[in-house]
This record gives structure tokens, sequence and C-alpha cells, in this order.
């Protein structure tokens, strides 16, 4: 039969085919193995770089990617990937003169790519999970009272932007919950009668739902806010139920690092000069406060909707001992 000819042509033998998928699986393991033992660190960082931007990875990352793992192969002399050890990563580790959490940062970002080329077969054995750093981070300060009365008492309530962040920072401030979970708060999660927001678990982190009372100073925020909302919907033809919302009536979180709020707590930190106006030192002072009113360390952890009460304690800037002195009195 003649063949036909054109772009749906494909130039293959099919008894190409046939030959290699009846090949030996030992002789398949040993051109593989083969191929292992030649592939430079290099090779693998320019594989693993197209796999990760056919992942949509950003491309900072990518760029840290090929920074630390060069810096690495630069330093060490290695430059087969067979020839990675925990010893020349310590090695490497050894010779910055840089802080041990920067240090940490670099170590992670190395791991990362050898454990793709552990998912990739190219590393068999994953040594470098067993690496350990001891890095001392800083405990970020919480926000006071006094900073975020001070911030509410200067926004303007009368402009929908500064009705929303003014919910927006007594929500953080009150119910301690994270960013991104503040972005994907809708209208119906307000429970008006019992002054509770009912936040179900495919919105938290821990997939956990919470139940987080509220002020009555909030509720009138909330009351304003969602009827407003109404309006600026309307008015761009939008459809959704987005307790916060941008000017155009869209989601406020775009992405996972990208939030209106968050930029918005920046412009009023630099304007007011508070240095712990942030998503984060708000969340912090709801467990500070917390902790201050005599509340026990397990059910701010829940409040917080963290998994371990070790997380917890560094929020609160607590010792080991004084996370089990607290416990031990509920014993």
């Amino acid at each position: 039969m003649t063949r036909k000819k054109g772009v749906y042509s494909v130039d293959i033998d099919p008894l190409d085919i046939a030959i290699s998928s009846v090949a030996s699986t030992q002789g398949m393991a040993d051109i593989r193995r083969s191929y292992n033992d030649e592939i430079t660190v290099d090779q693998a960082l320019d594989i693993v770089e197209r796999q990760m931007r056919a992942e949509g990875r950003r491309p900072r990352t990518i760029l840290e990617y090929r920074k630390y793992v060069t810096d690495y192969a630069i330093k060490t002399r290695i430059s087969r990937l067979q020839d990675v050890s925990a010893a020349s990563i310590y090695e490497w580790l050894s010779s910055m003169k840089v802080s041990a959490s920067t240090r940490l940062i670099r170590l992670k970002c190395l791991r990362a790519f050898l454990e793709r080329c552990n998912t990739n077969g190219w590393l068999p054995e994953p040594f470098w999970r067993n690496i350990r750093i001891k890095a001392d981070t800083p405990v970020k300060q919480a926000t006071n009272a006094r900073d975020i009365n001070r911030v509410l008492a200067m926004i303007d309530l009368t402009d929908f932007v500064g009705l929303r962040d003014a919910a927006a920072i007594l929500t953080l401030y009150e119910t301690g919950i994270r960013l991104g979970t503040l972005g994907q708060l809708t209208e119906d999660c307000v429970d008006f009668e019992r002054r509770m927001l009912r936040i179900p678990g495919a919105m938290v982190k821990n997939h956990d739902a919470l139940h987080l009372p509220f002020s009555d100073t909030l509720a009138k925020l909330y009351n304003a806010l969602i009827r407003h909302n109404a309006v600026i919907r309307d008015a761009n033809n939008v459809k959704n139920e987005y307790l916060f919302i941008s000017r155009r009536g869209n989601c406020t979180q775009t992405g996972p690092t990208n939030s209106s709020i968050a930029k918005r707590l920046n412009i009023y930190r630099k304007q007011f000069g508070i240095k712990t106006l942030s998503a984060h030192s708000l969340r912090r002072a709801f467990a500070t406060r917390l902790l201050q009113g005599g509340e026990n360390i397990a059910v701010i952890s829940r409040a917080l909707g963290h998994s371990d009460l070790s997380v917890t304690s560094r929020y609160l800037d607590l010792s080991a001992q004084e996370v089990a002195e607290a416990l031990r009195k509920h014993l």
C-alpha cells in the first residue's frame, strides 16, 4: 500500500517501536545507569530548569536554582552529578561568610534541585535530606493595640477602599486569620446573629474549619462593607461573593503573594510610621492578646489554624520550657 504524504505523516518505522517495546528491563536499566554516570551538574540543571518552566514556576525561583547550584559546583569543583555528596555540601556551606538563616535558604534551594534529580532517577539515595543547619530566626513583633487604633482613626471610612481596609485590619487583629484566608472570605461567612466568622476548611491552610467571633464594631463595618460591595459589583458588572473586593469588584487576592490588602497595609505603614503594620504582625497581635488574657496555648494554636504547638510557641516568642509549664497546668 502506498503511504500518504503530508503534514500528518510521521517518518517512523513501526518495527523499531515493536523492537524497543520488548527490550529487556535489565538492558534498559544498564542504558539508564550509563547515562546517570555521565550526566553533569550543568546538564541536570538545564533539564530541571526546562521542567520548572513547563510547570509555570516563577522566573525568580528558576534563577535562584541556577545561582546556588552553580555556586555549589564551582566552589566544590564538582562536575559530575554522581559525585555530589554530603561532605561536599558541608564544604560548600562552610565556605559561606553569611548568616545561618541565609545559609539555610541556600541549602533549601540546593536540596530542592537534588530532590528533582532524585525524582528524575539520577540520584537514587536522598542523602541530602539528613543535612541540617540550625538558624535562629528573629521573631517579628506584634502590632500593639494603640497603633491599630491610630490607623483605624486615620482611615477615611467614607471612601470604599478606606472602609474595606479598616474592616480587613480589624478582621486580621480580632480573628488572627492568614492573609490568604482573608482574600477568600465570602459574605456568607459572616454570621451576624452570632457575631462569628464561619470559615470552611477549604479556605484554611490546614483544612480545618474555623469559627471565630468578632466585635460589634467589626459587625458594623461588615454591614456597611457588604452593602457597598453590591454597589461596586453593579457598577463594574461583576458577579462574585467575596467579602473583600477591589475597586473593580474583583478578589483582592490575585495570587499566593499578590494581595491588594497587603499593599495597602504597606502604604499605611509608611504613611503613619508604624513599623509593625503587616498581616503577619496583626496575626501575632491576635495570638499575643489571647495569651495575655490568660488563654491556654492549645486554644490559641487551634484558633490560628496551626497543626503544631511548636509553631504557636514561635508566634508567641515562648521557650520550649514555657510551653511545657503552661501545658502542665491542664494535666
